[in-house]
């Protein structure tokens, strides 16, 4: 058990901690990523959903765009922030302890790497930061060992930022790719968490 802000948190569980989710538009890994917000919720964490333009507005061969946000809403009992002005207050009003990005794609990675804050996403992570809070990614991305790796390198060493472990995708078939270990996204965060203050 450790104190944060004058709550008790079992790590074990994440119990009263306040998690954004923000997907990005690495579709063929939403039905998985999903799984992993009902097992955070199950921990006793409050799961607050943020979703990019591009993933809350395309369908695609994964899905139906309405389909994971109805959902993700039922899910979570939030309507998904999915704009600008929906998560300008998450740093400045304590709405959420850590963000959470995942999947995160290249694009995404490149422009937080180069502080580019042009989305829902980018935005909620930058109000984040300017409060000192962190930001837990699990990477998505088909360039990742190409273009990619040196925004990789550079958010490594960026304070606050912690990645979840990622390994090669496919190496035969997508040469350049990484993908987070999915499993590994909860104990991730767990560790991220006894970092509180």
């Amino acid at each position: 058990m450790e104190n944060y802000k004058g709550k008790v948190i079992n790590l074990k569980e994440l119990k009263d901690l306040k998690i954004g989710f923000a997907l990005t538009a690495s579709y063929c890994n939403f039905k998985e990523v999903i799984t992993y917000i009902s097992k955070l919720i199950e921990t006793g964490a409050k799961v607050v959903p943020i979703m990019s333009y591009n993933s809350y507005t395309y369908d695609t061969r994964f899905g139906k765009a309405e389909e994971f946000i109805a959902e993700i809403e039922e899910m979570t009992g939030e309507k998904i922030m999915k704009t600008l002005v929906d998560v300008e207050p998450l740093g400045p009003k304590d709405l959420i302890d850590i963000i959470v990005v995942a999947p995160c794609t290249g694009n995404t990675l490149a422009k937080l790497a180069n502080g580019i804050t042009d989305t829902s996403v980018l935005g909620a992570i930058k109000t984040m930061r300017r409060n000192d809070k962190p930001v837990v990614i699990a990477i998505a991305t088909n360039d990742a060992l190409a273009l990619n790796m040196r925004n990789i390198f550079t958010l490594q060493n960026t304070k606050g930022i912690t990645f979840v472990p990622f390994k090669q995708d496919n190496a035969k078939d997508k040469p350049y790719s990484l993908v987070a270990e999915w499993d590994k996204m909860v104990e991730t965060i767990e560790d991220v968490a006894k970092g509180l203050e």
